[in-house]
This record gives structure tokens, C-alpha cells and sequence, in this order.
């Protein structure tokens, strides 16, 4: 913000500082943003030209909201008691910035609730006021009022209607009435004879002591890239990495025997990996920004439910591709509602039950054979298999004489529309959260294994891919065509003896797999293309997984293996049912991503772990 400061004053300098394609794209965007400026009471914000300057404006957005990130950590930490005196004058700094930057683009309203808010922790650092419960829930209201002006200038600044959030003087009141207490409660710092290694074990491995003070000099060392020039430069590298293969892959350099064109080539092919590992490095962050929102999540519906509950936090550091994070966002939130409402118990059903009357929720990242496993885990009462099963034979999802697995009985409240729930209630109750849930893990080419104890609690384990720009695939062929199966989805592969294929009446071909029969999907059929061969015999049998299903896939034969980058088909193809995308072979030639969930439809026999 400070430089766009200077640069204001100095003037809008046309060159490389300020690239044409810098402007605003829309031309509503300056007349959304003068609109709102006008509904926050302020005259000089209607006429100052700095809160119609969408660059400006941006920077703004990105800042606060860094801010009220760490305001939040910030007062979680208070109200948990693990927190230093440097936590309050991190959470009062953010807000001392907040206003400045509000006032600075004469955003009057926030910057009147910043003040209020700001004064009252000024009291809390001060030893004047005791940060209780109640004075910490008045603050987080601030927080969340001035997110709700955020989400209004940024949809202004996108050209999109955006209405004014209420005026906030019954919050401000609030303030006041927290900010009243007398002098004689105190805040309590930390014993002086209290080790400091001991308070720092009380935050937590992945924290520092005065969290939300911000790393020494760290700042100094980041620079801000805007989202769009990443992407650009990832598809553009991504471009270099086909060119390089469709090169090596020519079959005019086959032929030529000089050593050191191919010394040449060889050291291309190592700086462009170096070059694509370091792309997709740069799209990686790390889940921990993700995970602390979600404290806050647990803590409010823990006050709304009368429950207690401790969220643990683990592998913060772990990194994912971006887009997979923000798509993780939904799921994480139904998942934790989920154990909130249905896992854990109220703290006299815990005591009873020999239990502390705090539950424990574990929310953890971690690398495993190339994927990121996030689990999500209580110690609450555990899934009730039997009550499961009733409820799916009630709504027809199964037989009521069905041989199922525990697993198998698990993946039914993954179902559209179930729920175990006596009542529906604000937090759960309507079957939509984990059908959501699966929605959502699909799409991101991932699955879900579940772990269940009666009277112990319950795991949940999402796992997801790195990145959703490159993909390991086997290359396939049917007939004249290749197409390439994504490798997270495949089990195992295999020739198929005529001792293993079945056809059963009703069900059509089944094959034997290690002594469980699973349908066989001809991907030839299902594509509209001649095989070689119409026996199953003569082809390979792929075993694949989608979602919760197991089922076998038969193709003519694997022509190769190849890491590819992946290409949207573009709306002309979008409802192509079948296909995930597109990738250019090592030969130049496109090959068809398998959509294996589409491909097998119905068919599949439910997944065992």
C-alpha cells in the first residue's frame, strides 16, 4: 500500500510500472465502487478518485484481509489462554492498520468500527480490561462486520451489484458496553515464574509463542504476483514441457547420430524439468492457512451447540496446489460439522461414559505414495453401523438382506439425501453436507476411506493429488485410438484368464478379482470404437476405482506411461460425458483423459478398503 501511496502522489506514470492491461477491464467497476463510497456517509469518498482506483482498491482488499486472518488467530488464542502479551498487540496493530488503510481511501465506516475496536483492545494491552468470552466474541463480530465490507468493494470492483452491509451501530454499542469494564479486571499475564519452554508447548509445535506477530524480516523476501500472471506462466510452461517431449519424441531426431546435439537435447530435458517443478512449486501453499480457519469454525458451533471441543492442528506446512485448497474448503467445513452434530457427545453424555468433557477433534495433512492425506478425526461416539444400514434399507439404497462390509455400510451416508438425524437442525440434519462432500472429492480426483469405532470416534481420510495440472497416466489403446487412464485411479492390471470372466444374469460380464466378481466395462462399447479383438482374453483388464466403486475397465492393450499436462476441451465439448480433458502426446497427438466416474456409470461393486 505504501507504494501505491507514492506512486499516486507522483502520478499515474504510463511505462512498465503501470501496463496498459493494468486498467480496470470493466467500466462499471469505478461507478459500483463511487456508489458504494457514497453509502458509507462520507462525501469526500464519493469524490476521492484513490477508492475508485480498482488497483488501488485491490491492494487494499488483499492487505485487510491478511489482517483479519491474523486478528482471528489472534483472538482464538486469547480466549484459549495459550496466548502472550504480544498476541493483543498484534491483534490491535492489525486493527491500528486496518483503520489507517480505511481512512486513507476514506472508507469511514470501517474505519469508525476499526477505532472502536482498536480502543478496545488498547484497554486489554493495558492491563485495563480482562479478555473474557464475551469481550472476545464482540471483537470477532468486528472482524467479520468489516470482512462483510470487504466482499462488498470487491464485488463493487468487479462490476457486480453489491448492497452496503447494515449500519453498525448496535455493534459499535457492543464495543462500548465491552470496552466499559472497571480497572480492576486486570488481564492476567503469565506467572513469572512460569518456564517460557512450557508456554510455548502450550501453543502448539506448528506455532510461535506470539503468534500473528509475523516472521522477522519475512516480508522482505516475498512478492506479491497477481493470480492471473501465475497461471499464465504455469500454462506456458506447461506448453514448453509438451514442445520439449513432441522434440525428443520426433522421429527425424531418431536418426541423427551427433553426440552432442544429443548432449544438447539431454540438457534441455533436465532444465525444463527443473523449470515445470519450479512452476508448480509456485502454485503450492501450504494447508495451515486453510486449517486455522477452521478453528474458528469448531469454536462457534461449539458455543451454539453447547458442546466442548479441542481442535488439534498437524502438517500446516504440508502444500497443495492452491486450487485444491480453496475446492478443500467446503468439504472441511461439512466434515467438521458433521463431528460436531453427530460425532461428538455433550459433555454429561462424555462423563458418563468415562470421557473428558471436552471432545477432541484432530484435523491433520500429510504426504502418502504421492498423495495428500487430510484426515479428519473425533473421539465422539463413533458411525452406528446397524442404525446405517436401517435407514439405508428405509430409503431403498440397499437390500435388507445385503452382505455389506463396514466399509461399504460407511460410504452410504456419502449418499444424496441421507441422514441419521432424529431432527434437522441449523448445524446438520438434511443429508446434503457429505453427498457434498464426495461432489467435491471427485471432482478433485480424490476419494475417501472411513475408520470407525463404536464409543471411540471416527476418522475420515480425504485423499487428494498434489496438483490438478499434471497427472501420471497410462496411455491405452482401443482399436486405432489412445486414450490415457489417470494412475490414482488405477488398482491393478492384469491379462484375464477365461476361467476368470463370468456373465451373470441380470448383471452382465463380471470378472474375477482376487475372489470378489466385478463388473466389466468395454471401454470400446462405451466409446463407440472397433477393438481388435471381441474376447476379453485378448485384451488387458484394467481394475479402476471411482469414488466409492471398484470395477474393471478391458482395453486392447498399454501402449506407455506419461506424465501429461492437462488441457480443458473447451466449452464446445463441455458436455461430452467421459472425459476429464485432453493432453498432448510425446508424438504431437492429443489424447482423451478418461473421466473413469462417467465411463463406469453405475457399474462397480462398492470400494473395500
Amino acid at each position: 500500500m505504501a507504494q501505491d501511496r507514492e506512486r499516486i502522489e507522483g502520478g499515474p506514470a504510463a511505462g512498465p510500472d503501470r501496463p496498459a492491461e493494468a486498467a480496470p477491464e470493466r467500466p462499471d467497476a469505478a461507478e459500483g465502487l463511487r456508489a458504494l463510497a457514497e453509502s458509507m456517509e462520507s462525501a469526500a469518498g464519493a469524490a476521492n478518485p484513490l477508492a475508485q482506483d480498482p488497483e488501488l482498491v485491490q491492494d487494499f482488499l488483499v492487505e485487510a484481509r491478511e489482517h483479519l486472518a491474523r486478528i482471528e488467530a489472534c483472538l482464538l488464542e486469547i480466549e484459549q489462554g495459550v496466548h502472550t502479551q504480544e498476541t493483543l498487540h498484534a491483534a490491535f496493530r492489525s486493527f491500528h492498520t486496518i483503520k489507517g488503510l480505511a481512512g486513507f481511501l476514506d472508507y469511514s465506516v470501517m474505519q469508525r468500527v476499526a477505532h472502536e475496536t482498536e480502543t478496545l483492545l488498547d484497554l486489554a494491552r493495558n492491563g485495563k480490561l480482562v479478555m473474557r468470552p464475551a469481550a472476545v466474541d464482540v471483537v470477532l463480530a468486528a472482524g467479520d462486520y468489516l470482512r462483510s465490507w470487504l466482499d462488498a468493494i470487491e464485488a463493487a470492483a468487479a462490476g457486480r451489484a453489491a448492497a452496503a452491509p447494515p449500519e453498525p451501530d448496535a455493534l459499535i454499542a457492543r464495543i462500548e458496553a465491552a470496552a466499559a469494564g472497571g480497572p480492576e479486571e486486570a488481564v492476567a499475564a503469565p506467572p513469572a515464574d512460569e518456564p517460557a519452554l512450557q508456554r510455548e508447548a502450550a501453543a502448539g509445535p506448528a506455532e510461535a509463542p506470539a503468534a500473528g506477530a509475523g516472521r522477522a524480516g519475512g516480508d522482505a523476501s516475498l512478492v506479491k504476483v497477481d493470480t492471473a500472471k501465475l497461471e499464465y506462466l504455469v500454462d506456458m510452461v506447461g506448453e514448453l514441457v509438451i514442445a520439449q517431449t513432441m522434440l525428443r519424441h520426433n522421429p527425424d531426431f531418431a536418426q541423427v547420430k551427433s553426440p552432442k546435439l544429443q548432449r544438447d537435447i539431454a540438457h534441455l530435458t533436465r532444465v525444463t524439468g527443473e523449470v515445470q517443478k519450479t512452476a508448480m512449486a509456485m502454485r503450492m501453499v501450504p494447508v495451515g492457512h486453510l486449517f486455522r480457519r477452521m478453528t474458528r469454525l469448531v469454536r462457534d458451533l461449539a458455543r451454539k451447540s453447547g458442546k466442548q471441543a479441542e481442535l488439534e492442528l498437524h502438517g500446516e506446512d504440508v502444500e497443495l496446489d492452491r486450487t485444491i485448497v480453496e475446492e478443500l474448503h467446503d468439504p472441511l467445513v461439512h466434515m467438521l460439522r458433521n463431528s460436531m452434530d453427530h460425532g461428538l457427545e455433550a459433555p454429561a453424555e462424555r462423563e458418563a461414559a468415562g470421557k473428558p468433557a471436552a471432545g477432541r477433534i484432530r484435523l491433520a495433512a500429510s504426504h502418502q505414495a504421492g498423495m495428500i492425506v487430510i484426515e479428519i478425526s473425533d473421539d465422539g461416539r463413533g458411525l452406528d453401523r446397524d442404525r446405517i444400514f436401517r435407514k439405508a434399507v428405509e430409503r431403498g439404497l440397499v437390500a435388507a438382506d445385503a452382505k455389506l462390509s463396514d466399509a461399504e455400510v460407511f460410504h452410504l451416508i456419502f449418499e444424496p439425501g441421507f441422514s441419521t438425524a432424529e431432527q434437522v437442525t441449523d448445524v446438520s440434519g438434511r443429508g446434503v453436507g457429505m453427498d457434498v462432500v464426495r461432489k467435491h472429492i471427485n471432482k478433485l480426483r480424490g476419494r475417501i476411506e472411513i475408520v470407525s469405532s463404536g464409543g471411540s470416534g471416527t476418522t475420515f481420510l480425504l485423499k487428494v493429488p498434489l496438483t490438478l495440472a499434471i497427472i501420471d497416466g497410462l496411455i491405452v489403446s482401443v482399436g486405432g485410438e489412445r486414450f490415457i487412464v489417470p494412475i490414482f485411479a488405477v488398482r491393478e492390471m492384469f491379462k484375464a484368464s477365461p476361467e476368470q470372466v463370468f456373465t451373470v444374469e441380470g448383471r452382465g460380464e463380471m470378472v474375477m478379482v482376487r475372489g470378489r466378481l466385478l463388473p466389466l466395462v468395454r471401454l470400446a462399447a462405451k466409446l463407440g470404437v472397433a477393438p481388435r479383438s471381441e474376447d476379453p482374453c485378448d485384451g488387458l483388464v484394467i481394475v479402476g476405482e471411482s469414488g466409492s466403486r471398484v470395477f474393471c475397465l478391458l482395453v486392447d492393450e498399454l501402449a506407455g506411461k506419461q506424465e501429461v499436462v492437462i488441457k480443458s476441451l473447451g466449452p464446445a465439448f463441455r458436455e461430452v460425458r467421459g472425459f476429464a480433458g485432453g493432453a498432448i502426446l510425446g508424438d504431437g497427438r492429443v489424447g482423451l483423459i478418461l473421466d473413469l466416474a462417467a465411463v463406469a456409470g453405475e457399474a462397480g461393486a462398492v470400494l473395500r478398503n
